[in-house]
């Protein structure tokens, strides 16, 4: 995946699609659920590409359920800046 080889383009891209979800409605709890679910299918199906996604990949491989989704809403509040 092109977007993911640099860390910052992969963050817009995100940010992007925070913003598109705020736009049409969708909860601040809402967000951080489906950011929970891509973490966890791109955890599960997507390589790193950089060290910054591969540190997100080691703790999220460690993480229990309760902190995924602590990470998932800082990954939410560092792409919605």
């Amino acid at each position: 995946m092109a977007t993911l080889e640099n860390w910052d383009k992969w963050k817009e891209t995100l940010g992007k699609a925070v913003n598109m979800g705020e736009t049409i409605g969708m909860s601040d709890k809402t967000i951080n659920n489906i950011a929970e679910k891509v973490g966890t299918f791109l955890s599960n199906h997507v390589d790193p590409q950089n060290d910054e996604e591969r540190l997100l990949k080691e703790l999220w491989d460690v993480a229990a359920e309760d902190d995924r989704k602590v990470l998932a809403k800082l990954i939410v509040k560092i792409t919605d800046k």
